[in-house]
């Protein structure tokens, strides 16, 4: 297990390398520590690369399109951390694109320890890994002031069911199963009645009022749906 201090899994890396032998090794070793990662070989690509990537490896030698072009138009159009990677002595290009918007720089050659490292501090600063707000269709969670409203309109909780939504709401989609909503709303060592749990989903989805909203999964638990 990787500390990375972030869900590397749902991290996706794009490693711009025209070279093809350093861009395998680079995506092998950021699978390995748990990202989703994939490599294109010139600037072109990774301005159309899809699905947009949150972190991009950016080496600044490339074969088509100027690197410090390449960093200023993904800085423009999307909102993916910058690394860029430069040869040693390219102070001027290193500047430079730090300027149009990169987020870091490494100097070739580096090990993947460093280059892990370097990617877990930008998503620090541009990914939060707790947002205050939680939003699903017409659902919004406020973990901060501890509101929930449906449609703009507050619904009055209980602190346990807010503790329940939060956990769904925190991964709309995913399964939460039943022992772990009753680890993390009541007690990591609750050995209680299941059932209990069963009183408190009947009153949240009563008083969120949106059929569908809450879904039961047989057999495995929870999840927030897409109503209608």
């Amino acid at each position: 297990m990787h500390d990375t201090g972030t869900d590397t899994a749902a991290v996706r890396v794009l490693v711009v390398e025209d070279d093809a032998g350093i861009a395998r090794s680079l995506v092998r070793g950021l699978q390995r520590a748990g990202y989703v990662a994939q490599s294109v070989g010139t600037g072109r690509a990774a301005l159309t690369a899809v699905p947009p990537p949150d972190v991009v490896l950016l080496d600044l030698g490339l074969p088509d399109l100027d690197g410090v072009e390449v960093c200023r138009r993904l800085r423009q159009h999307g909102g993916a951390a910058i690394i860029v990677v430069t040869a040693r002595g390219e102070e001027g290009d290193r500047v430079s694109a730090l300027d149009e918007g990169a987020d870091d720089y490494l100097v070739k050659p580096f090990g993947l320890a460093e280059l892990l490292a370097r990617i877990r501090a930008v998503l620090r600063r541009t990914r939060p890994a707790e947002p205050d707000l939680l939003r699903h269709g017409v659902l919004i969670v406020d973990r901060r002031t501890r509101k929930v409203s449906v449609g703009g309109t507050e619904v009055a909780l209980t602190p346990k069911e807010f503790d329940i939504l939060e956990c769904l709401a925190v991964d709309p989609g995913r399964v939460v199963s039943r022992q772990e909503i009753l680890e993390r709303a009541w007690d990591e060592h609750w050995y209680g009645p299941t059932k209990v749990l069963d009183v408190h989903m009947a009153a949240l989805r009563r008083k969120l009022g949106v059929p569908g909203l809450v879904e039961t999964v047989y057999g495995r638990g929870f999840r927030l749906g897409e109503p209608g």
